[in-house]
């Protein structure tokens, strides 16, 4: 919902965007570089939701084959789960700093090694265990990393383009895993082969972001000026240059549009070598302590575990309400698809629309050239802008999702309100992740880690749950209750968010400014005396 404020500039007289003649650049990186880039991060970003569902499917046969019960088999669910909380605690902090690329390149070798693990264990089930936490570990940073790359090479105003089409990979992946591993399981009898197949797409993303993936971190090639090297050079541009004779010259930049300066808003120094720290969870954990990105945490959070039940309910609702088979059961979760796929491609578009609705609206003109200081932008009230109209259609949605299967309706009524569920939770979650970004322009990979861990936290709080409380009270009333925490709760949420979130905001920076100074000054002091 809009809050158009009367301003002394007429809003019809405002260019949509400023023209300067002698603006530093916010990225150098080319229009059809961007696109190269959100190809490469659409595929990138499969990799932890498809390895956490496509397993789904294999529970009975891994427990047939390890000699073990179903609940056994599950704690590699649970470890999963853990370790795909714990990995971008472990690995944003190293991405906003050492860079993209080394990141990227670690945890997919890392994926790549337990998924070929996987593959060739055959009587051991601690190896399991194992070898799922390890693949955990190497796919559920490559989200957090994502966000960075979308913030180092977009400016706020066309952020939503971006990434409706390439995190929206994530959320397709989420629904289009159980589809292919059933499909596995039911022609080979096995589950051997979906690993095989996971080492497959691990390896070949690998050479995909090791040979086309250009650095990005602000920090260390500032808006795409500054020359890179060692591993942080795609491999394309070392064979290149390797082939030429002349190592090194222009073997990065070259082709994607470098121009001298840079902008680093927010960045500090650029160019330098980044110093690698991995195991510094605090940095993500004190986000949450925030009240402006507490607020964002939890619409960006909760919407993910609202589907993420919706998607865990599917299997017993179909076959135990319609008679489903396993086949079609996977087949079912391709009206979420749907949605989901409509809602990343029509939120972007929405959010790069309400962007500039809100500069409008205040007398703002936007600068698509260096990028916005958000500083005294109010991004809270552009992302959130429209949000109560959505919020509406969601709680009917959700409501009438429980009450449906509750009263065992036509099995199309599901199916709809599934597509219209996929549709909406993922236009919430991409909308409020991308603000937790803005609101941590220094930080986007960090910020995007401490979303990911809550999500986690919810959506294993949500699951765990989901089932005793259907037991006692039912679909209809278990809906019931979730609409009214994640819908009800989000009207206020977003209410809150919009009246005092730049508020909020500006009285965070300001004393997280204050302690750096003080930390620099007491710095400074203790090595006064070996000056």
């Amino acid at each position: 919902m809009a809050d158009n404020k009367a301003t002394d500039v007429p809003i019809s007289s405002l260019p949509d965007e400023a023209t300067p003649t002698q603006a530093t650049p916010y990225t150098v990186f080319t229009p059809h570089c961007k696109r190269l880039l959100t190809l490469i991060l659409t595929i990138t970003v499969l990799a932890s939701p498809l390895t956490a569902t496509i397993y789904l499917p294999l529970l009975p046969l891994l427990a047939a084959h390890f000699h073990t019960s179903l609940q056994a088999i599950n704690l590699t669910i649970t470890i999963y789960v853990i370790f795909q909380a714990l990995s971008p605690l472990l690995f944003s902090t190293s991405s906003d700093t050492l860079g993209r690329r080394p990141i990227l390149l670690t945890t997919y070798t890392l994926y790549t090694v337990a998924s070929l693990g996987l593959a060739l264990n055959k009587h051991s089930y601690a190896a399991l265990l194992i070898l799922r936490a390890m693949q955990s570990l190497g796919a559920s940073a490559v989200l957090a990393v994502a966000y960075g790359v979308i913030a180092d090479v977009c400016p706020p105003a066309e952020r939503g383009s971006m990434q409706g089409f390439a995190i929206g990979g994530s959320n397709l992946a989420t629904c289009l895993g159980p589809v292919i591993g059933g499909w596995v399981a039911l022609g080979t009898g096995g589950f051997q082969f979906v690993f095989w197949a996971l080492v497959i797409f691990g390896g070949s993303v690998l050479l995909l972001v090791g040979m086309a993936l250009p650095e990005t971190g602000r920090h260390v090639v500032g808006n795409g000026s500054v020359e890179t090297n060692g591993w942080k050079r795609t491999w394309w541009s070392v064979l290149r240059a390797r082939k030429k004779g002349r190592e090194g010259v222009g073997g990065e930049e070259k082709g994607y549009g470098v121009a001298k300066g840079g902008s680093t808003r927010g960045f500090g120094s650029t160019g330098r070598k980044g110093r690698f720290k991995l195991a510094n969870p605090w940095s993500c954990i004190r986000i949450l302590f925030w009240r402006d990105t507490a607020l964002v945490l939890w619409m960006s959070s909760s919407p993910y575990a609202v589907w993420y039940c919706v998607q865990t309910s599917i299997p017993l609702i179909y076959k135990d309400i319609y008679g489903f088979n396993e086949l079609q059961i996977g087949l079912t979760y391709l009206t979420g698809a749907t949605g989901v796929i409509l809602g990343s491609y029509l939120n972007g578009k929405m959010m790069d629309r309400n962007y500039r609705v809100t500069a409008r609206s205040i007398g703002h003109i936007v600068d698509r050239v260096s990028g916005d200081d958000l500083d005294d932008f109010p991004i809270e009230k552009s992302r959130a802008r429209g949000s109560y109209y959505l919020l509406a259609v969601y709680i009917c949605a959700l409501t009438g999702y429980g009450w449906a299967v509750e009263s065992r309706v036509h099995e199309s009524v599901p199916l709809i309100l599934q597509f219209v569920l996929g549709m909406l939770c993922t236009s919430f979650q991409q909308t409020f992740s991308a603000l937790l970004v803005d609101i941590f322009q220094a930080s986007p990979s960090t910020a995007a880690a401490a979303g990911n861990t809550v999500k986690c936290v919810l959506s294993a709080v949500a699951v765990a749950v989901l089932q005793p409380l259907v037991d006692v009270m039912g679909r209809g009333w278990f809906f019931t209750i979730l609409t009214f925490l994640s819908g009800v709760g989000r009207i206020v949420v977003a209410w809150a968010m919009k009246r005092w979130g730049m508020e909020w905001r500006r009285a965070r920076i300001g004393k997280t400014k204050k302690a750096l100074k003080g930390k620099e000054i007491r710095e400074k002091r203790a090595g006064s005396p070996n000056d």
